[in-house]
């Protein structure tokens, strides 16, 4: 009796409990506000065709030109700015997409160019043979010896200088008057064949003729060239030697046909030479040389280095880095890394914030520092794409938009440019003459699903024996009446994308 009692109250207690519960969620349901008792809806402005997106419906239900469902365009929905599209965070996050902003500023003539030292042209002298003689001794033997101002050269055997000097002292020990101008031009002739002040002295204190002149160096500096050897006869004015200094230098730089304008004298230089790392030197234009290298199409600036402590020698590899005066106008500049050359045009993709990219066509001016200036196209503060950009390009499929902005500018109306191209696979339904029936695959560039859809396709595309039942990969674009024209289309291997 006791285990029959027990198993009543249980009965009793489960039935009472389920009831109380059943009662308080019918309570609660009938206490909730009426604003939650069903989600808020967006309103449906209009259905459109996402292949036709200028013709809209009042009412769902299937597209008139393609075979599929129209689209609701909902209020509050953002509309999308032509040539934008919009990529997951997460994707865009595991691309490694790297942005930086534009920014206005001055642009400095910056160039970087490769030089050579060489010889300061300016303090070359040339040492030569004002008489007739022949060659006794040279002093110096060897080319690209270095020398002192009035070191001894060479010893040369001169008679005429032996019969100037003869006549002047004959002149001079004359007692007869008036023969001061005759002793002064006789002198004065000395110093015209080559004899100098201290030759002329000596041969005064001595008082006899000397047969044997040496010549010495001009100034210091290096025996470029030497040209005479013992016993040589040398006529006058032949040329013995030349002597360059090593107190300035030349720096050759080549600078590329793009960059000249950049360059002009005075400019300021800081030179970098593998051969002293870590030392800079400075120095200036001097001059652009009149002449373009046509093989390597560069220019060369001549770049005047001092060298007082003679360092620096002809044949060294230098880095120049030519700082000219900033622009007068203000531009906006972006990393040189942000632009995409596409061949007639310059493009940058340009983030919109919220996951959102845009192709946009550019007018680029001057490169420098890893920076380039933008004519056109970009306002300050935009932000533009530093990597990733063919990424964004493959993965959002911005190809048409590309390639709507890759067609020359000739003035024409957007109807006579060159539509955009789409890519797509399927699988061929029914060939009926030039009309082709696929039935593709979603096209995510075109935000439509999968469907059957009508292609034209003309006689000048090749099908290679494709038939129906076949997979195939096709490019296609929107022709002149409308239709969806097939540009190429080959089949798929079995089993799938190759």
């Amino acid at each position: 009796m006791n285990r029959l009692s027990l198993l009543l109250a249980l009965i009793v207690g489960v039935l009472v409990g389920v009831g109380s519960t059943w009662w308080l969620i019918d309570r609660g349901h009938r206490d909730m506000p009426a604003t939650a008792a069903a989600p808020t809806e967006k309103k449906v402005l209009y259905w459109y065709d996402p292949m036709v997106p200028a013709q809209h419906f009042d009412q769902p239900g299937k597209s008139p030109f393609m075979d599929m469902q129209l689209v609701p365009k909902y209020a509050g929905d953002a509309p999308e700015d032509a040539g934008t599209v919009r990529i997951e965070p997460r994707l865009v996050q595991n691309l490694g997409v790297r942005t930086a902003l534009a920014t206005r500023g001055a642009p400095t003539a910056s160039v970087r160019a490769t030089g050579t030292v060489t010889f300061d042209e300016r303090g070359a002298v040339v040492v030569q043979a004002r008489v007739a003689g022949i060659v006794e001794h040279l002093a110096v033997r060897a080319p690209l010896t270095t020398v002192t101002a009035d070191q001894p050269l060479l010893t040369l055997i001169a008679p005429e200088w032996t019969a100037a000097q003869a006549e002047y002292l004959s002149l001079r020990a004359a007692r007869s008057e008036g023969l001061d101008t005759v002793r002064a031009a006789a002198r004065q002739r000395l110093l015209l064949l080559g004899m100098s002040e201290g030759q002329i002295r000596a041969v005064e204190r001595l008082g006899r003729a000397e047969d044997r002149i040496t010549i010495v160096a001009p100034r210091a500096g290096v025996v470029s060239e030497l040209l005479v050897r013992d016993g040589a006869s040398v006529a006058a004015g032949t040329p013995l030697l030349r002597i360059n200094g090593l107190d300035t230098v030349w720096v050759n730089a080549a600078i590329p046909e793009a960059q000249i304008g950049r360059v002009a004298p005075g400019n300021a230089v800081t030179l970098d030479l593998p051969a002293f790392p870590g030392d800079s030197l400075a120095g200036t234009v001097e001059t652009l040389l009149p002449d373009l290298d046509v093989t390597t199409r560069t220019q060369t600036a001549r770049i005047v280095v001092p060298n007082p402590a003679r360092r620096l020698v002809p044949g060294m590899f230098a880095r120049v880095a030519i700082t000219g005066r900033a622009g007068d106008a203000e531009v906006v500049r972006i990393p040189t890394e942000a632009v995409i050359a596409t061949g007639a045009r310059q493009v940058v993709i340009v983030d919109a914030g919220d996951g959102r990219f845009r192709a946009q066509e550019v007018r680029v001016g001057d490169e420098s520092d890893g920076h380039t200036s933008v004519l056109e196209g970009l306002d300050d503060g935009d932000r533009v794409v530093l990597s990733g950009q063919f990424l964004i390009d493959s993965e959002a499929s911005l190809a048409g938009t590309l390639a709507r902005l890759d067609v020359p500018d000739t003035g024409a109306s957007p109807a006579t440019t060159a539509p955009p191209r789409y890519s797509a696979e399927g699988t061929v339904k029914r060939i009926d003459g030039n009309a082709w029936f696929v039935a593709t695959d979603a096209i995510p560039a075109l935000e439509m699903g999968a469907m059957t859809m009508t292609f034209v396709r003309p006689d000048t595309v090749p099908v290679d024996g494709l038939g129906v039942g076949q997979r195939v990969r096709f490019t296609f674009v929107r022709n002149a009446n409308g239709d969806f024209e097939i540009a190429t289309i080959a089949a798929l291997p079995a089993g799938g994308t190759p």
